[in-house]
């Protein structure tokens, strides 16, 4: 079933850091590999998602969501260039750890203000209704965009939507190939 948008996205950044979590506190080359894959997958989604659906729904529904949405795309922006460096990173690599990290402290004071303020103050104007159906929007948009992070792409719809759905193929394809963590290992 699917919650409020505010729910969903806390659940997509809640994967994000229990796959860093995993990747930092490992000393397995396969594992970090398997968790950097799931974590490059769900942030990559999660990123070009919020810039398809939830940021205009703030440019639409809140007095200043314009300005919120145009710093939260310059700040994905920022997030995307980081990610490009990371997945394609050896664990053995002794830049791995630092880039990852390096990642984080720019991505996670993003989270929090989006899950403590924006988010907020989107589900305070929209009905339950508008929320939940945003949530399945969110939901059904991830499911064709990209599994790997790519800055130099457009982050406003309609050419997001465009060239996400132009690259999706590929990274998709590519994910055949990589490794993923076994489902008992992510549920731990």
């Amino acid at each position: 079933m699917t919650g409020h948008i505010l729910d969903t996205v806390k659940e997509d950044h809640t994967e994000i850091e229990a796959c860093y979590g995993r990747i930092v506190s490992s000393s397995d080359r396969q594992e970090k590999i398997r968790f950097q894959n799931l974590f490059t997958w769900a942030l990559a989604r999660n990123t070009v998602g919020k810039e398809l659906v939830v940021y205009p729904a703030y440019e639409k529904h809140l007095s200043a969501g314009s300005m919120m949405a145009e710093k939260r795309r310059k700040e994905n922006h920022v997030v995307k260039e980081h990610l490009k460096k990371f997945q394609t990173l050896d664990p053995t690599n002794p830049s791995f750890i630092p880039t990852i990290r390096a990642l984080m402290e720019v991505l996670s004071p993003q989270m929090r203000e989006e899950e403590n303020n924006d988010l907020v103050d989107l589900e305070q104007v929209l009905s339950d209704h508008d929320s939940i159906s945003l949530s399945k929007s969110l939901n059904r948009t991830k499911i064709f965009m990209p599994s790997r992070a790519h800055p130099s792409a457009p982050s406003k719809p309609p050419f997001e939507t465009v060239v996400g759905l132009l690259t999706a193929p590929i990274d998709q394809l590519g994910d055949l190939f990589r490794k993923w963590p076994h489902e008992k290992d992510v549920q731990r």
